[in-house]
């Protein structure tokens, strides 16, 4: 039986404070919070995942500061991934603004990358990703990542698949926000509708890209 109850209000409230107050003292003194609010659920709402998708990485809630400007010790999300391969996958978030969901290309090596643009200049491999893509942007999910300002070299200007060609990272998302629904348990099967919404791209994306 599972043990998710939904995300409580609590959890996105508290990230609101810990962007306002970033800080080890802020962090000792709700560090509860954090862990009934964030942790517990996201683990709960892993473990009824994880047999549709694989193993599901729940990611530290601690930054990496040694080569940053920022030297914010938090984050101020919870995030979790499941990988199909090195960089593509499905990913869910809870922080202040509420619920987000992904799935795609997150970030990809210069081989896999170029296994893409190549795929993506064939006519009938490039045309799947892009009816792919326009399903899912009607849908209601967004299409992003991070992409070059022109064109890759040895592409034209005029491709008919030219900005998904400009794509280094490539991946589609949806903001849920605070629905009365993510406090329920209700909130893993919306989480699990729109993963498998996602599946067309990430299993494309993975067969694609590869290792």
């Amino acid at each position: 039986m599972s043990e998710f109850a939904g995300f409580p209000i609590e959890g996105p409230d508290f990230y609101e404070d810990l962007e306002a107050d970033n800080s080890r003292i802020f962090w000792t003194a709700n560090k509860h919070i954090y862990e009934e609010s964030v942790k517990r659920p996201m683990t709960a709402l892993i473990a009824d995942l994880e047999p549709d998708f694989g193993p599901v990485k729940i990611f530290r809630p601690y930054r990496d500061v040694r080569f940053a400007k920022d030297k914010s010790p938090y984050k101020t999300h919870q995030g979790a991934v499941a990988h199909t391969a090195p960089g593509v996958g499905w990913y869910v978030q809870i922080g202040a603004p509420g619920l987000f969901v992904a799935g795609g290309l997150y970030a990809a090596t210069p081989v896999q990358l170029s296994r893409l643009r190549t795929t993506l200049d064939d006519e009938v491999r490039g045309a799947e990703l892009e009816q792919i893509v326009n399903t899912l942007v009607q849908a209601g999910y967004t299409l992003g990542g991070d992409k070059l300002k022109t064109r890759p070299k040895g592409y034209p200007l005029d491709h008919p698949r030219i900005d998904l060609l400009r794509h280094r990272s490539l991946v589609m998302s949806r903001e849920f926000g605070t629905p009365d629904w993510l406090g329920t348990p209700g909130a893993a099967a919306k989480i699990r509708t729109s993963w498998e919404s996602l599946r067309a791209i990430v299993e494309w994306l993975g067969a694609v890209v590869g290792n």
